[in-house]
């Protein structure tokens, strides 16, 4: 495969496939980020406990982590458009039908199980094509494409809220269901799995006169990988961070309505740690590059547990605004590090596939931290016992991020 200067495109088609993985990652996101606003009025219409209504969301992080890991498969093999097109589909149809609800089991179907295959080919699929399209650039072009989650949980909120309070949930969820069906399917069609297959490098380099090995062949089998201590320390490392965020954006909200901060206003605490998040994704996405993704989450869980201590004796709107601009922060970095890490420490061979199944450990952190968190506010109506256990587990997760080391050189040749 050779290249040059001109026969190169003018547009580095990486930058394109970066502009649909920004779009694709805020819109599926969206729903995932607006549940804490639906959370009190349906909780409301229907008498569910809180345990009750936040474990449909539990079961769809849990079916996305499960899920994952075929998606990741599916997009090493067949490519990541085919896998957005039909999880797309999928999750504009469940939240479709998330307005047609009536009982708890059609919420535990159509969230938790509709929305969560749906989502199971969102995080995998795009970050790990990102990964393949770029290799000297690959923390900040990945800290713009997951900046799209940062623009949802920044907009979506509030957008959302504003919705329910002109046209009621119901049609809140309708509109929001046709709406990313429709944008998911369509940005899906510019996705290529990798620059190779249009006869490009990683970055838009050019090579001319030359033969380019195919780097995506790089690395560690998915065998191999699972057979290395750091595999199951990433996955542990996972666990603690999926478990404090979700937590916190199931129930950052209901917890500000409970202290006495209006609907409105819990809503904008929670958009605007979107915000924040979009800022740490290009801040420490920048930094990765320079520094490698390990110390990313280094700071991060450095951050975080300094966050939910501060957040336990919180009362003031302004004190929870603070705690969510720094876990934003965390947040946004540590969320950018993610597939840049794998590709670090385990190479591209089978890149897909071996982070689906560490992000199976963030998933189901995820899905337990908000089932546990209601659990506890059911038995105490306090969430102060769920947020110092949050504080503990991230104190964990920096432990198992000191142990990931880096996988000698001889490991990793293919």
């Amino acid at each position: 495969m050779t290249t040059s200067d001109n026969d190169s495109p003018r547009i580095f088609y990486g930058y394109i496939v970066a502009a649909a993985g920004f779009i694709i990652m805020g819109t599926m996101y969206s729903s995932r980020y607006a549940f804490g606003v639906f959370f009190k009025p349906v909780l409301t219409d229907f008498g569910w406990t809180r345990a009750m209504t936040a474990g449909a969301l539990s079961l769809s992080m849990l079916m996305e982590g499960l899920l994952g890991v075929f998606m990741g498969g599916m997009t090493d093999r067949f490519g990541p458009r085919a896998v957005l097109t039909f999880c797309g589909f999928l999750l504009g149809i469940g939240g479709f039908l998330m307005s047609r609800i009536d009982a708890i089991w059609q919420l535990y179907l159509y969230l938790g199980i509709i929305v969560g295959i749906g989502l199971s080919g969102a995080w995998v699929p795009v970050t790990s094509t990102i990964a393949r399209w770029f290799l000297k650039r690959r923390g900040i072009m990945s800290g713009f494409v997951l900046t799209g989650t940062g623009m949802a949980a920044l907009l979506t909120p509030p957008f959302a809220d504003w919705l329910i309070a002109s046209l009621g949930w119901r049609n809140a969820f309708s509109i929001m269901g046709i709406g990313s069906l429709v944008i998911i399917v369509l940005t899906a069609q510019l996705f290529k799995r990798d620059p190779y297959q249009m006869g490009l490098l990683p970055d838009g380099a050019k090579i001319a006169g030359e033969k380019v090995s195919n780097l995506q062949d790089t690395g560690l089998s998915f065998r191999e990988a699972i057979s290395t201590n750091q595999f199951w320390i990433a996955i542990l490392m996972l666990f603690s961070f999926g478990f404090c965020m979700f937590t916190v954006v199931v129930h950052i909200v209901p917890h500000a309505t409970d202290l006495g901060i209006s609907a409105s206003n819990a809503a904008r605490i929670l958009g605007s740690m979107g915000g924040v998040v979009i800022i740490g994704r290009l801040l420490l996405g920048m930094l990765a590059d320079r520094v490698g993704s390990r110390r990313i989450f280094v700071i991060g869980f450095i951050l975080i547990p300094l966050a939910f201590f501060w957040l336990i004796p919180a009362r003031e709107a302004w004190m929870i605004f603070l705690f969510a601009a720094t876990f934003g922060f965390a947040q946004g970095g540590m969320g950018t590090a993610e597939a840049p890490l794998v590709a670090e420490i385990f190479g591209l061979r089978s890149h897909g596939l071996i982070y689906g199944v560490m992000g199976l450990g963030f998933m189901i952190g995820a899905a337990a931290g908000p089932w546990f968190a209601g659990f506890i506010y059911d038995m105490i109506e306090s969430y102060k016992m769920a947020f110092t256990v949050c504080a503990a587990i991230s104190l964990m997760g920096l432990f198992f991020i000191i142990l990931l080391k880096p996988i000698r050189e001889d490991r990793a040749e293919p």
